[in-house]
């Protein structure tokens, strides 16, 4: 993949990754029964790719975006060790891009930015059955930290 190239995401690439944000609800719509139906957004890409407390980042092949991902610098709750933190997200690669060790490219994009901000802890979050996506982050150095539980009780029992 010597032909991919990493940089920062600009106001014109908008149109393409809002694109790329509705093939994350689509490939997480079924692991979360708690989504709304479409159309529904999960990020304000304009204001982050505007902020100076976050960095979006994409993944170009021969003037195409392939690949996304974003670090935003968010305070900690007050009984953390850190006072802030880079939460990643955004996570997307195009299908015939994926295994190619892309992420890993952005991901390491995202780091150096924590780094320069003063970062020293980075979050994400992912759901437990995404399995190739779980995979991918262990892979990348990421380990496990809590898991999220719900119920829905909204329905009668028998």
């Amino acid at each position: 993949m010597s032909s991919i190239s990493i940089r920062p995401a600009t106001q014109e690439d908008l149109p393409i990754l809002h694109e790329f944000e509705q093939g994350i609800i689509t490939a997480e719509r079924p692991f979360d029964p708690t989504l709304k139906p479409d159309p529904i957004n999960y990020y304000d890409l304009k204001a982050l790719v505007e902020s100076d407390r976050a960095s979006v980042i994409v993944a170009e092949d021969q003037g195409q975006l392939v690949a996304s991902g974003y670090a935003n610098i968010v305070e900690a709750k007050d009984f953390y060790k850190h006072t802030r933190y880079a939460y990643l997200g955004f996570m997307f690669v195009k299908p015939d891009y994926r295994g190619k060790g892309i992420i890993t490219q952005i991901l390491d994009e995202l780091k150096s930015w924590s780094k320069a901000k003063g970062i020293n802890e980075i979050r994400l979050e992912v759901y437990s059955e995404n399995d190739p996506a779980v995979r991918a982050y262990e892979k990348a150095g990421f380990k496990k930290h809590m898991v999220e539980m719900r119920m829905d009780i909204s329905r009668k029992s028998d």
